[in-house]
C-alpha cells in the first residue's frame, strides 16, 4: 500500500499499482460528447494525466529498484 499527493494537494491511497495506473489512463481519455462540458474536461484530463504520471514513475521506480535487487 501506498499513498500519492494528488494535483489538489489531498493524499491518494493506492492499494493495487497495475489497476490505478489502468484506470487513470482510461479517465485522462474520457470526454463528454457534449461540448458544454469542454471546460470541466480540460480540468479532468490534467487531474488525470498527473495521476497517471506519478503512478507510472511510483511503477518506474518499484522496477528500478527489482532490478537493481538481482
Amino acid at each position: 500500500m501506498m499513498n500519492i499527493t494528488d494535483l489538489n494537494g489531498c493524499p491518494i491511497e493506492v492499494t493495487n499499482l497495475k489497476e490505478a495506473i489502468t484506470m487513470a489512463g482510461q479517465y485522462k481519455e474520457y470526454r463528454h460528447e457534449d461540448t458544454s462540458f469542454s471546460e470541466f474536461d480540460k480540468r479532468q484530463k490534467a487531474y488525470w494525466s498527473d495521476m497517471y504520471e506519478k503512478l507510472r514513475a511510483i511503477k518506474k521506480q518499484l522496477d528500478d529498484n527489482k532490478i537493481l535487487e538481482r
